[in-house]
């Protein structure tokens, strides 16, 4: 049996927490669109610029994610850049950009 959700003090009910599965599910999409583009990219432009939710471990499910869309061979690795999420401190994050097979639509 779970828990109920509680409701925050200003009325509002947060969003049911999503498993990492689930998560990528939902945030593939984006990530298959900006590989077809061509385009460099690092995951927190295109989460930023799609709207994504944050998975439910940030810290090791970014990481992961994006190394299974390598495995897909989806995404290549193509550099280094500093990061330009608010909390990144301007970190060295990964750029990528879509494999030739992804930006052809072989590989989704």
């Amino acid at each position: 049996m779970t828990a109920p959700i509680q409701a925050a003090l200003d009325g509002s009910v947060p969003a049911p927490a999503l498993n990492y599965h689930s998560w990528c599910d939902l945030v593939r999409p984006a990530f298959v669109a900006a590989a077809a583009s061509g385009q460099r990219f690092t995951t927190y432009e295109i989460a930023a610029d799609n709207d994504l939710p944050e998975p439910p471990r940030p810290r090791a499910d970014w990481g992961n994610f994006t190394q299974a869309l390598v495995r897909d061979g989806l995404l290549e690795h193509c550099g280094f850049d500093r990061s330009s999420r608010p909390t990144g401190e301007h970190s060295a994050v990964s750029v990528w950009r879509g494999t030739r097979a992804a930006q052809a639509g072989r590989a989704a």
